[in-house]
């Protein structure tokens, strides 16, 4: 049965969604063709998609904060596992005003990519992005405007962070049911692009591994028991491989390689996350399958406003839950339209998941949340957090000549057992790791053999 998404709402609604199937992305006019003339949105969109204070009919405002005394106002804009944390678990949401200026919605250099490079993405026969010659993409979206699930993804796979490199310096949270803190982490997530480079030298693309998609590795730096444990992935860029996955063990004091379709269970103890969800496509495209589009929705979700820069490490304030430390504290703001997908793990014959369900932001075609059903179809893991510019007043993180564009925080919630994984993007950790984005040396500082052993034995 098709999934609804304007069903408890006016009828007004539901025939927005049935334009917005009929007309491409956009309700009132096709949203990329508004975009790429006029690098704005807001004749894409009645007013009640580009403002709560339309959609509630003023029963919610800019400025307000979604409580549990009010979330039925907005039921249907949020997920299932966001509306259960405000309604249950005390779970609170900021709302900012709606963004309209494309420019602010992903990096510079990637979104000026995705005009200049337009038209010029097809599939080839082994089902690649290719250019019309056959080579690797050169960057930005490869299927700017798309209605398709396929693209969607494969636009997520080509590059999750839209950057050509970067690293960031993380500090996780995992929280027990009963409320409390249980495992604290730092880490660092490296990941950099070979192909499709829009910053770094050489680019389009590095020669020397031109036949990667990227490399990826995370590093965690403390406690001391997880200390210098690391796992390093390396993608080729034909999407029906597996990525091969090394890691250094700190107790045997070496690297081995690790089975690379075990990417359903928790690098860490007491995490909610996978390898696989990484940016909701944290596999190769085509080890999964059956990509559909099953709807469309406006949501509220973060797209900015999440950077902290009153804190100097940019850490953020937390709250909700039994003990006060289950969640971040949230920015939403209306997103007039997702396009609501849903895909299967076709190359994974033991995964815990059967399908995946991704709400992709249509104007920038950014995953806003996720939610996973395990085998018997019950909803299983989710994650929400928060994109933005790093920028704020006269308070900037620059990358290069514009300000820095990346994610803020996520939350990822495990239904089933009540456990919630917290990750912020932070400033610097002790070790001298830093968040630092389109700098070359991240690759011998992160993303080879010697720099797992390097920072291991440190």
């Amino acid at each position: 049965m098709p999934f609804s998404f304007f069903t408890t709402s006016m009828n007004r609604r539901r025939f927005l969604g049935h334009a917005a199937g009929l007309t491409g992305a956009g309700v009132l006019a096709p949203l990329w063709t508004t975009i790429a003339a006029s690098g704005e949105i807001t004749k894409a969109y009645p007013d009640e998609l580009l403002s709560v204070e339309g959609y509630t009919k003023g029963k919610l405002k800019t400025g307000d904060m979604i409580t549990a005394d009010n979330v039925e106002h907005v039921r249907d804009l949020l997920g299932p596992a966001t509306y259960q944390h405000v309604l249950q678990m005390g779970r609170q949401l900021r709302i900012l005003p709606t963004t309209t200026q494309w420019m602010k919605l992903g990096p510079w250099e990637y979104l000026e990519a995705t005009l200049r490079n337009q038209g010029q993405a097809r599939f080839d026969d082994t089902g690649n992005v290719v250019t019309p010659d056959g080579k690797p993409w050169i960057g930005g979206h490869p299927f700017p405007g798309t209605q398709d699930a396929l693209e969607l993804f494969a636009g997520l796979t080509l590059s999750w962070g839209r950057q050509d490199a970067s690293a960031f310096a993380i500090r996780e949270y995992d929280v027990a049911a009963e409320g409390h803190v249980d495992y604290r982490y730092d880490l660092v997530w490296a990941e950099l692009s070979p192909v499709g480079r829009l910053v770094l030298e050489p680019k389009p693309y590095w020669p020397k591994h031109a036949d990667k998609l990227r490399f990826n590795t995370v590093v965690y730096t403390a406690p001391e028991s997880e200390r210098g444990a690391s796992y390093l992935n390396i993608w080729p860029y034909d999407q029906n491989k597996f990525p091969e996955l090394y890691g250094y063990v700190p107790h045997f004091r070496r690297v081995r390689q690790f089975p690379t379709n075990q990417r359903f269970e928790p690098l860490v103890a007491g995490s909610a996350l996978y390898l696989s969800d990484a940016w909701a496509a944290g596999d190769p495209l085509h080890t999964w399958g059956n990509y559909k589009v099953v709807g469309r929705q406006p949501l509220l979700a973060g797209v900015s406003g999440g950077w902290n820069p009153d804190h100097p490490n940019w850490e953020h304030g937390v709250h909700g839950g039994p003990k006060g430390e289950s969640f971040f504290d949230s920015v939403v703001e209306m997103v007039p339209e997702t396009i609501v997908c849903e895909a299967e793990p076709t190359g994974f014959a033991r995964a815990p998941v059967s399908k995946k369900r991704v709400w992709f932001d249509a104007r920038n075609w950014m995953p806003v949340a996720m939610v996973t059903y395990d085998r018997q179809g019950k909803p299983f893991r989710s994650f929400d957090g928060c994109y933005c510019l790093y920028e704020q007043g006269a308070q900037r993180f620059a990358s290069g000549a514009h300000p820095y564009w990346s994610w803020a925080y996520v939350h990822a919630y495990e239904f089933q057992s009540g456990r919630i994984t917290r990750m912020e993007q932070v400033r610097e950790l002790p070790g001298n790791h830093r968040t630092v984005v389109n700098d070359a040396g991240i690759y011998e500082r992160y993303l080879t053999h010697s720099a797992l052993q390097r920072i291991g034995r440190a």
